[in-house]
């Protein structure tokens, strides 16, 4: 695979059931932007484009928000030009109703869709300024994970071992538990292909071309530089 090939718009993205959606009612993101309507819009980052630096670079978030995530908001609306039945649904809506695409613009659906929603979810999860965990989510993360320590270990494990593009999380599993899951190109815990199903609570990008302008094949020292930004805040939150 070579440089140019890191740097395509792939992705998917699905909401599933499997007890999910017997709970979905209750279900709202806090941001507008994740439940936006066709035309769907880029959403603007909460920050600069150097705030991340020097864990991110200026130029590789730029590409990141004008190239690539752009780039999945252009052609899903491009593709719903033609499906005058799903231009009333949220994002939410429509990836829940994804069976019912006409398979012949399934896939794209799934894919750019999936691209909108992971990386409006991803702005969300860094913060310019480092974080610290409050005391309860520590205690939270430690009654399942053991220690915080274990819980980073086993997350950014989890991330640098993943093959290829796709996702490391950390989920709310409909039973209440958290879990950690990696998921390939696109697809996320919302959706049925993946190993669980549940709600994103954090979610670290590891595509290359969200690091490999600055780290190239570094996975383990881009991992290390983003955990400083996480928005600790956002993901407590999303716990509830």
């Amino acid at each position: 695979m070579n440089r140019r090939t890191f740097l395509v718009t792939l992705g998917a993205l699905a909401f599933g059931s499997l007890g999910w959606a017997r709970r979905r009612e209750g279900y709202r993101w806090s941001d507008a932007s994740l439940a936006d309507m066709y035309p769907y819009k880029l959403p603007d980052l909460p920050y600069p484009y150097e705030a991340i630096e020097p864990a991110v670079d200026a130029q590789t978030m730029k590409v990141h928000h004008q190239g690539h995530h752009a780039a999945y908001v252009n052609t899903l609306n491009k593709v719903l030009q033609d499906l005058p039945a799903f231009q009333s649904m949220t994002l939410e809506e429509l990836l829940a109703s994804l069976e019912k695409v006409p398979a012949a613009q399934r896939t794209q659906v799934r894919n750019h869709g999936g691209g909108h929603w992971n990386h409006t979810f991803w702005w969300q999860i860094l913060s310019p300024k480092k974080q610290e965990p409050s005391i309860a989510l520590q205690k939270r993360i430690a009654a399942e994970f053991g220690d915080w320590s274990s819980f980073r270990g086993q997350l950014l494990d989890a991330a640098t071992r993943h093959f290829g593009s796709g996702w490391a999380w950390l989920i709310l599993t409909p039973a209440g538990k958290l879990r950690i899951l990696t998921t390939p190109n696109q697809d996320n815990p919302l959706m049925p292909y993946a190993e669980a199903q549940g709600k994103p609570v954090l979610g670290i990008d590891v595509w290359e071309h969200a690091y490999y302008l600055k780290y190239q094949n570094r996975r383990t020292e881009y991992l290390a530089a983003v955990w400083e930004h996480i928005n600790w805040e956002r993901v407590e939150a999303l716990i509830g």
